[in-house]
C-alpha cells in the first residue's frame, strides 16, 4: 500500500508563458492538452447571463433550483438526487474526505485521472490496488488519459463513477445510483464550459443530503449556473467531434503512430519518450500532454487538428508545413463570433451563427473566394437578424484584414460577373487598405448591402457591387458569389511586391 503525500497541483503553463518560450504570440498557441472543445457552445452568449447579472447582488436561496430541476429531468432522477459543485473536482475531493479519510482508495483503471491521487493526499488516504478492499473506489469511465471504456467492478466500499466523457461514449451508469453508486458529471468537456467550473453529482436522496450537508454553500457562482442552465436546455451533439476523433486517429496511424481506441474526445498514444515530441511540436504552436507511458492529444476541430497533423508530418517525415489558419474572436454584448481563416485555402467552409440565410451567403463568398473558413457564433436573434449579420461580417472582415497583413505580392484587384437565374451581379474588389463600399443591390433581402459594407470597413478593402433581378434571394446570392470570385482573383500571389506605386497599401 502507498500513502499519498500532498503535493502541489501542477497547473500547465499559460499560453503567454509557452509563447514566450518559443517566440510566438499567445494567440498562436493551440491547446491539445486540456480535452476541451475548440469553441464555446452557442448557448454561451451574453443573453444567457442577463438575468444572473441583474440579480448578481443577491444569493440564490434555492441552490439553483431551476438548474438542478433541469438536470434531474435530463437524467430521469429526482430533484433531491442532484448536487451542484465547482466542477466534478470539488466532488472528488469532498467524497475522498467523506468516505476514505485516513482510509483506503482504489482507482479503476489503476492508470487514471490524477485528481484522485491528489484527493487521497488531501484526505490522508492510502491508495490500494484492489478495488474490492477499498473504502472508496473511483471508476473513470471512459478513462482519462487512455480513453478506454472499462468495466465497473463489484465493490464493498463506496463506488463513485466519474463520467466526465460519457457523452462521447454514448453510454452511462446512472442506473447504478439505485444500488448506492454516486455518478459525477461535468460541464467542462462536451458542453464546452470549462471556464465556468460547474459539475454535479447524481446519487440517492439520502446520499445527496449527506453530500450537501458537507459542502460549502453555493460553491458555484450565479453566472456559471446561468451558463450551465442555458447549455443543458440546448441540444448537445458530439457526433462531429467523434467523427473528427476517428479521422485524426487514421491520420496518426498513417504517420506510424498507434493511438488506442477511444471513447472520449482525446486520443492516447503509447510511446517511450512522449515529452520529446511535446517539446518538438511546441515551436509550431501545438501544446500536447505527456504522461509516463504515452502522449495524450485532445480533439478540437478540423482546422485546429490539421495544424497538429501538419506539424507532425513536418517533424516525423520532413514534409513542408501547411500554412496555419488565423484565429479571431469578436465578442460584444450582442454577439460572440469565432473565426478560423486560412488565405489562400481550398474552399473548405463551415459557417453557423443561427442566421441561416446569411450563413449561406457567407459560405458562398468564402467558397468561391478559395478560402478555408470556419466561423461559428451566436447573437441576439430574438431582436432580429441585424446584430448577428453585422457582427459576423465585421468579424470575418477583421480576420481577413489580419490574414492579409502587409498585402505584399497580392494581385490586389479582382472582378467577376455571376448570373443566378434571372439575377445578375457584378463585383470589383481592390485590396486597397482603404475601406470603401459602393453598392447597388435591388431587391435587397434586407441585410445584403449592410453586410458588404461591414466587410469593407473591417477588411479595409474597396468594394463595388451591383446586382439586380426579380428574386431577392437570387440577387443576394449572385452578389455574394461575385464578390467571392473577385476576391479569389485579388488574392493571387504574383511575387513579393506591394501592387502600388506608393510602396504600401
Amino acid at each position: 500500500m502507498k500513502r499519498e503525500t500532498l503535493d502541489t497541483y501542477q497547473w500547465p503553463p499559460s499560453n503567454e508563458a509557452l509563447a514566450e518560450r518559443v517566440g510566438l504570440r499567445a494567440d498562436q498557441i493551440l491547446r491539445f492538452d486540456g480535452n476541451t472543445p475548440a469553441s464555446p457552445p452557442a448557448s454561451a452568449r451574453p443573453a444567457a447571463l442577463a438575468r444572473a447579472l441583474a440579480d448578481v447582488n443577491e444569493y440564490d436561496r434555492g441552490r439553483y433550483h431551476t438548474l438542478r430541476q433541469a438536470l434531474a429531468a435530463h437524467h430521469g432522477v429526482g430533484l433531491d438526487q442532484i448536487s451542484l459543485g465547482a466542477g466534478s473536482d470539488e466532488f472528488i475531493v469532498l467524497l475522498a474526505n467523506l468516505f476514505a479519510r485516513h482510509g483506503t482508495i482504489a482507482t479503476v483503471p489503476a492508470d487514471s485521472y490524477s485528481m484522485y491521487r491528489y484527493a487521497a493526499g488531501m484526505a490522508g488516504a492510502t491508495i490500494v490496488e484492489d478495488p474490492a478492499s477499498a473504502d472508496l473506489v473511483f471508476v473513470c469511465r471512459p478513462n482519462n488519459p487512455t480513453g478506454e471504456l472499462c468495466e465497473v467492478p463489484e465493490v464493498s466500499g463506496q463506488l463513485v463513477i466519474d463520467e466526465a466523457y460519457a457523452h462521447y461514449a454514448g453510454v452511462d451508469e446512472v442506473g447504478r445510483v439505485a444500488d448506492g453508486a454516486i455518478v459525477l458529471r461535468t460541464f467542462s468537456k462536451a458542453y464546452g464550459l470549462a471556464g465556468a467550473r460547474v459539475g454535479y453529482a447524481i446519487a440517492s436522496a439520502e446520499q445527496t443530503a449527506f453530500i450537501n450537508s458537507h459542502q460549502a454553500p453555493l460553491s458555484v457562482s450565479s453566472l456559471s449556473a446561468a451558463l450551465a442552465l442555458a447549455a443543458i436546455n440546448s441540444p448537445l451533439d458530439v457526433t462531429g467531434q467523434v467523427a473528427e476523433r476517428e479521422r485524426v486517429s487514421r491520420e496518426l496511424r498513417a504517420l506510424g503512430l498507434t493511438p488506442l481506441a477511444s471513447f472520449t474526445n482525446f486520443l492516447f498514444i503509447p510511446m517511450a519518450d512522449p515529452q520529446d515530441l511535446v517539446d518538438r511540436l511546441l515551436p509550431y504552436g501545438v501544446m500536447l500532454r505527456a504522461y509516463e507511458r504515452g502522449l495524450r492529444i485532445s480533439i478540437r476541430d478540423e482546422i485546429d487538428d490539421d495544424v497538429l497533423l501538419s506539424a507532425l508530418r513536418t517533424e516525423l517525415r520532413g514534409e513542408p508545413l501547411a500554412p496555419a489558419a488565423l484565429r479571431h474572436r469578436r465578442a460584444t454584448a450582442e454577439t460572440l463570433i469565432n473565426v478560423r481563416l486560412r488565405v489562400p485555402g481550398e474552399g473548405r467552409v463551415y459557417v453557423n451563427t443561427g442566421e441561416g440565410f446569411y450563413d449561406h451567403m457567407l459560405t458562398q463568398l468564402a467558397f468561391h473566394g478559395g478560402l478555408d473558413l470556419r466561423l461559428e457564433g451566436v447573437g441576439d436573434l430574438e431582436t432580429g437578424e441585424h446584430h448577428t449579420v453585422e457582427d459576423t461580417m465585421r468579424a470575418f472582415g477583421e480576420a481577413l484584414d489580419a490574414a492579409l497583413g502587409e498585402r505584399k505580392g497580392l494581385a490586389r484587384y479582382g472582378e467577376a460577373r455571376v448570373p443566378m437565374d434571372e439575377a445578375i451581379a457584378h463585383a470589383v474588389v481592390d485590396l486597397s487598405g482603404r475601406a470603401t463600399a459602393t453598392l447597388d443591390i435591388a431587391p435587397d433581402p434586407g441585410m445584403a448591402a449592410h453586410a458588404f459594407e461591414s466587410l469593407a470597413q473591417t477588411a479595409r478593402i474597396t468594394l463595388h457591387v451591383t446586382a439586380s433581378g426579380e428574386n431577392a434571394h437570387h440577387v443576394a446570392e449572385a452578389a455574394f458569389k461575385a464578390v467571392g470570385r473577385a476576391m479569389h482573383q485579388a488574392l493571387v500571389r504574383e511575387g513579393s511586391l506591394v501592387r502600388s506605386t506608393k510602396g504600401t497599401l
